[in-house]
């Protein structure tokens, strides 16, 4: 075992858990002030519902012994096994590392149906995805040849896709499956016609610097190690989200009249978004190129959900979705062994256009899995369970009806979870009539 590089993983692990808390900040501040709590209780229950999952079953199957490339098996179950992987890490430590993706995956979800799901359908669901959706395709990607005594998943092992963190497995399945979702639930009330303005931009401000913090563990751990490759990450989930944020906000002005704290938060993620396969493969020249060209083609995919009419809340689609495509593609136009010697060229490096190839069909493989499969989840729910909230309850904030709860006390009474009670008032003396 390698204490050194056991010590980094699990600080890494710890700072992708904070993505988690930071996504709900970021999400939370988006929505009407009547739905935030509800915003931040799907990402939380995301940490329970998925933690025991991975625990139990889900990592073996994820990285367990494959099965022609396609699911592990339960040799992991329960994490009983020890043993070491990788360079030097115990096996306990690369799976929680690899929980937190997990988590955070499921959680991003919630922001495509904002303001309209049943919180117990929502539960059931990302319980179902987890293993029907994330799990599958954590092996096609992640699992590395060796790890089991066996040939890894298909994705990475067998058909060379390039996907340093995570932008097959995690981002455009995310933006696949949030698609999905959104069309499954449908608008929200009164949406495009009314503005869903956000309630609490500071909150949001504050999520995307903790996303952008716990990004750092996310990629330079995927080196799994504390060496050049892990810096070189380190770097480019700097110069990326940096390169985008200028980018956004020059076109949003440009377009608008205005840049908008809105616009630099979502700029950011985006950035991050589209370094996430990448950033352990190219130089800080691809990495920049890669931020600008997500700053710009992110923000168009924004404007562009009003014209084809789907409702995806919080633009899971246009970010994570538009955003890991743009980086996996763009991995195949700028990976250098120069930066990887575990990597490959691509086309600007001498490598010829195969590898654009490989990437484009990973990404297609990953939205179109994620998107179908996704969809019979989503569907079923609606038909057993019941997926949306009532018209009324949607009208009046989801955070009381589902809770008891408000994010913010806005009226006299006080609102203890369980019970409504009146505050304490000062005593009324009645003054003689004389």
């Amino acid at each position: 075992m390698d204490s050194g590089n056991t010590a980094f993983v699990l600080g890494c692990a710890a700072l992708v858990m904070l993505m988690t808390p930071g996504l709900a900040f970021f999400y939370a501040g988006m929505v009407r002030a009547r739905s935030a709590l509800n915003m931040m209780m799907m990402s939380m229950v995301t940490l329970g519902v998925v933690g025991l999952i991975w625990v139990l079953f889900g990592f073996s199957l994820s990285f367990g012994n494959s099965h022609a490339g396609l699911i592990g098996g339960f040799g992991f179950a329960g994490l009983r096994v020890p043993g070491v992987v990788g360079k030097g890490i115990p096996l306990t430590a690369f799976a929680m590392f690899e929980l937190m993706f997990a988590i955070i995956t499921a959680a991003l979800l919630s922001g495509a149906i904002a303001d309209r799901a049943r919180f117990w359908s929502w539960t059931v669901f990302i319980a179902l995805w987890t293993v029907g959706v994330y799990v599958p395709l954590a092996h096609w990607i992640f699992a590395f040849d060796g790890f089991s005594g066996a040939h890894g998943g298909w994705l990475a092992n067998r058909l060379g896709v390039l996907d340093f963190a995570g932008g097959t497995a995690v981002e455009v399945n995310s933006g696949m499956s949030a698609l999905a979702l959104a069309l499954i639930l449908g608008r929200r009330q009164g949406w495009p016609r009314e503005p869903m303005r956000p309630h609490n931009l500071p909150a949001t401000l504050l999520g995307a610097g903790l996303l952008w913090f716990g990004w750092y563990g996310f990629n330079a751990g995927s080196a799994l190690a504390a060496d050049a490759v892990a810096a070189n990450a380190f770097l480019n989930t700097t110069v990326a989200p940096a390169a985008a944020v200028l980018a956004w906000l020059v076109v949003e002005h440009h377009l608008d009249g205005r840049p908008t704290s809105l616009g630099a938060a979502s700029a950011a993620i985006a950035g991050l978004v589209g370094i996430t396969p990448a950033c352990g493969y190219v130089d800080a020249f691809g990495g920049i190129v890669i931020g600008l060209a997500c700053g710009v083609i992110c923000q168009l995919a924004i404007r562009l959900k009003y014209r084809l009419g789907y409702d995806d809340s919080l633009d899971v689609v246009a970010i994570h979705g538009v955003g890991g495509a743009v980086g996996l593609l763009l991995t195949g136009l700028f990976a250098t062994t120069a930066a990887n010697s575990a990597g490959a060229n691509g086309l600007l490096y001498g490598g010829g256009a195969g590898q654009i190839g490989k990437q484009a069909l990973g990404m297609l493989v990953a939205a179109g899995y994620a998107f179908v499969v996704t969809f019979g989840l989503a569907w079923l729910i609606r038909a057993t369970m019941g997926f949306r909230v009532a018209p009324e309850v949607e009208a009046e904030g989801i955070d009381e009806a589902e809770h008891a709860e408000s994010a913010y006390e806005f009226s006299p009474l006080t609102t203890t979870g369980r019970a409504t009670v009146l505050p304490s008032l000062p005593a009324i003396h009645e003054e003689s009539a004389t």
